[in-house]
């Protein structure tokens, strides 16, 4: 079992744009505008919640933001679970649902959050609204790279264990159980991880959302830590931020240590591992009669049945399967209403972007250049410090020790808490907003990369680390030979997720009101904050696709032909 580059005739399968991706573009457009109709039709006066800064509603609070960011994982793990199985395994559902993907996680979910909140709050309860809005805007940053991680594993997956499970028979179910979950388990913890991680800042701004006289803030972490900084109560500042490090590191403890020590189990290789990851909850855990007769004499049963019914649902391949009645009439009448809501919606987005003048036009283009060079920027030095950390986090199991805990906790402190203490230090100095904002798309990027690079690192068979001892390779060797080849999908899947993390963080990155006062770069995202906040619609509209077109292009001409090296060259077999 090597980390071997196949060499083959011809180049790596290319995927131009297509119609696929015009219709995917125009449905996302109509949905923005009818986002927008609605928007105007939302209560224009919306009274916020009193937030209480005494530390005893803490753990209340705590317990809400929690619960908010466990429902988005849950809906996120589900969504994963299925589109990525779908994209990996129908090439003709791939040939849309990959396209949708990169457009729907290049997507600037802040943009659209007051669209989202807007439009819910004239259709549900104000209360419901903000809610629903909050575990959407949630799931729109733990969703992506998940499916992203679960694919690349499905489609890296060694054709010997691939061919053994045919040999076997096993059904989707089985195979599913036996083979593709525990193979991605490693990369899914890691990137679950990461998800919740970039979660914490996305639920900081769905609590303290207010727009105009509109107040959807909900009680929360991010809530209480605002309305702190608002008066410039410093002890209670620093009890809420104590409280969000105390939960990062439960469920570090709790949650993430006794999962990866558990996983450790599905790691491919032929050779333990000298140091294997441990956990003191999880060895409790173990030792525990009263799990032990839990597992036995419930989850047990409860699995074995769950298999048997899927087993009869799902039967092994060449089993007989019943001729399911087909109605195309039902589908073409389906396609047919929503072919012409289409084209409706189309025509009114399409007459809403012609009142855009030429002059925001300009401003637009060269919003995106400005904008795409910050992104590089932010890219290259996450890149510079995130691959040798990573490898050292996920190949030496002391080193993790410590730190492992210390990122995830870093982490997960939302970048735009520290944000106004960079901006105080480099706004004086010349294009001291420009550094600024570089810095914040990079505490916004580098965490991807980071967790997936450790995730790679980890998933290294030990009997190769014993191969390359034995062989006598430099470090130079190694790192050419091994490291690099096995990680590659890794940085791929981190980075895309990361360059899209960097156009989203460029909104609040590029447009602040610091100090009384509002500053602003040039860049996309300084003109969708600003779009936003005066309630030009027709700009946020233009200024969005506009990103979203640039951010799909390179995803389709750079990300997705390194994501078919990965696939073709590098893989563990």
């Amino acid at each position: 079992m090597t980390v071997r580059r196949i060499f083959q005739v011809g180049q790596p399968m290319r995927r131009p744009l297509t119609w696929g991706d015009a219709l995917i573009l125009t449905g996302l457009a109509v949905l923005l505008y009818a986002g927008v109709r609605l928007a105007i039709r939302a209560p224009a006066v919306v009274a916020g919640p009193e937030i209480s800064l005494s530390p005893r509603t803490l753990p209340w609070y705590a317990l809400l933001s929690v619960g908010r960011m466990a429902a988005a994982y849950a809906l996120s793990m589900l969504f994963t679970l299925v589109y990525g199985y779908l994209a990996a395994y129908h090439r003709r559902a791939e040939l849309v649902l990959m396209p949708l993907l990169d457009v729907l996680q290049s997507v600037p979910i802040l943009s659209f959050l007051p669209v989202v909140l807007l439009s819910l709050s004239a259709v549900l309860p104000l209360g419901v609204a903000a809610e629903l809005a909050s575990v959407v805007l949630i799931f729109t940053s733990q969703a992506w790279n998940l499916t992203f991680a679960w694919y690349q594993s499905l489609t890296t997956v060694p054709k010997e264990l691939r061919e053994a499970s045919a040999i076997f028979r096993f059904n989707g179910w089985l195979r599913f159980k036996t083979l593709e979950l525990p193979f991605a388990a490693l990369s899914l913890l890691w990137n679950s991880m990461m998800s919740w991680a970039g979660g914490w800042f996305f639920l900081m701004a769905a609590e303290i959302f207010v727009v105009g006289q509109r107040d959807f803030r909900l009680p929360g972490l991010g809530a209480y830590l605002q309305e702190a900084a608002n008066q410039g109560n410093l002890p209670a500042i620093l009890w809420g931020l104590g409280t969000l490090v105390l939960v990062i590191v439960a469920l570090d403890q709790l949650v993430w240590r006794p999962l990866l020590a558990w996983a450790n189990r599905f790691k491919l290789e032929t050779v333990e591992g000298e140091e294997p990851p441990t956990s003191w909850f999880y060895d409790v855990l173990r030792r525990s009669r009263l799990a032990e007769s839990f597992s036995r004499r419930i989850t047990g049963p409860l699995g074995q049945r769950v298999d048997a019914w899927l087993l009869q649902r799902f039967p092994p391949p060449g089993g007989e399967v019943a001729a399911s009645s087909r109605r195309p009439w039902l589908i073409y009448l389906v396609a047919a209403v929503g072919g012409a809501g289409l084209v409706y919606g189309a025509l009114r987005a399409a007459q809403m972007l012609w009142s855009v003048p030429p002059s925001q036009w300009g401003e637009i283009g060269l919003g995106v250049a400005v904008t795409l060079l910050r992104v590089l920027a932010a890219l290259v030095i996450a890149l510079a410090w995130t691959v040798p950390l990573g490898v050292a986090i996920g190949t030496n199991r002391r080193l993790a020790t410590w730190l492992q805990p210390a990122v995830q906790v870093i982490a997960s402190v939302p970048a735009t808490a520290l944000f106004p203490v960079f901006l105080l230090l480099l706004v004086g100095l010349p294009g001291g907003l420009n550094l600024a904002a570089v810095l914040l798309m990079l505490m916004g990027t580098q965490w991807y990369l980071l967790f997936n690079v450790i995730a790679g690192a980890s998933a290294i068979p030990q009997d190769l680390k014993y191969t390359t001892a034995l062989l006598q390779l430099s470090r130079r060797q190694r790192w050419r030979t091994l490291i690099l080849p096995a990680l590659f999908p890794y940085i791929v899947t981190g980075a895309i997720t990361a360059s899209g993390g960097a156009w989203n963080a460029s909104i609040v990155a590029e447009h602040v009101e610091f100090g009384g006062q509002t500053l602003h770069a040039v860049g996309i995202g300084a003109l969708i904050a600003q779009a936003t906040a005066d309630g030009d619609y027709a700009l946020l509209l233009a200024a969005t696709l506009s990103m979203v077109l640039t951010v799909v292009a390179i995803n389709r001409l750079v990300w997705r032909r390194l994501y078919r090296l990965a696939e073709e060259r590098y893989r563990m077999e």
